[in-house]
């Protein structure tokens, strides 16, 4: 009985320290540093980069992660944010590999009343070019909400409120080199893509409305795997890890029932671009992975 309080103090505890973790526990702000605020009473739970019309802003994870579950909650600019790009993304270090690996969220902003898209993309061993765009089914400038990646040894989703909107398969058996050895930083971004962001670069940015601001908040990085140096023995203990932890096990090392029913719900609905299907651009013929992206 004894043994049985501590732990759920031990459990009640943890789980205080990561509802309360700050932004500086794990981040920092890598450029346009007088353009971000933090906003709120408890000073660090949130903070809102800033776009004018000579900078943007952003930050980056202090340490890369191999594998996990990661998220954070984001609110959009809200308005007329035409050629705004908003970002969240992981990518690896490009000093440390010339053909790095990324995981791209970004945000596309638009003129007022119309919706925001969201644009997705993977780059393996430094092949990208695998853009989705999706339409959002909800305003993501009234309220936060939660973005993130669960990625393992045998897929990599992109969640959006725990709802599964992209999958990325282990496809090595076919040829194309999965994400299973760098680890990635995380990142955040708002930047001046009126080039071609919205309506491809026929809407611009509308500067007598700056600044633009969009906020993040409930950073979670907890259950995933920290690198602190690119050692043999750091990766090792990524790779334990990852075989001993939630994101590393069934169920989530396939698509459940449900996620798939969510995929087929966004594919009918939501979709207004998937480079799988832009077959003039790659020859007339589909890339492999293609095969696997939707079930």
């Amino acid at each position: 009985m004894k043994l049985g309080f501590i732990q759920l103090v031990l459990a009640a505890t943890s789980i205080a320290v990561v509802q309360g973790s700050k932004f500086w526990d794990d981040f920092y702000v890598n450029f346009g540093d007088g353009k971000v605020q933090y906003p709120g009473y408890d000073t660090g739970s949130t903070i809102a980069l800033g776009l004018d019309n000579t900078t943007g802003s952003g930050f980056q994870s202090k340490y890369p992660y191999l594998y996990g579950n990661l998220s954070m909650q984001l609110k959009l600019v809200g308005g007329n944010s035409a050629g705004t790009v908003t970002s969240y993304y992981m990518a690896s270090d490009r000093t440390q590999y010339s053909k790095w690996c990324e995981l791209d969220f970004e945000f596309l902003g638009n003129a007022s009343g119309e919706p925001y898209i969201l644009q997705t993309n993977v780059f393996s061993e430094g092949v990208g070019n695998r853009e989705q765009r999706i339409y959002l089914w909800f305003d993501p400038t009234a309220d936060y909400h939660e973005y993130g990646i669960l990625w393992n040894q045998d897929l990599i989703l992109f969640l959006v409120d725990s709802r599964v909107i992209r999958v990325f398969h282990n496809a090595a058996d076919l040829g194309i080199p999965y994400l299973d050895y760098q680890p990635m930083y995380i990142y955040s971004s708002i930047w001046n893509g009126e080039s071609w962001a919205t309506c491809g670069g026929g809407v611009k940015t509308d500067w007598s409305l700056q600044p633009f601001l969009a906020s993040y908040t409930n950073f979670n990085v907890w259950n995933a795997c920290e690198m602190r140096d690119y050692t043999q023995s750091s990766s090792h203990a990524c790779f334990e890890k990852l075989y001993s932890s939630s994101y590393g096990q069934a169920p989530n090392l396939a698509l459940t029932q449900s996620q798939i029913d969510d995929l087929r719900w966004i594919k009918y609905n939501y979709v207004i671009y998937d480079y799988c299907t832009d077959l003039k651009r790659f020859n007339w013929t589909a890339p492999p992975e293609c095969a696997r992206n939707w079930p």
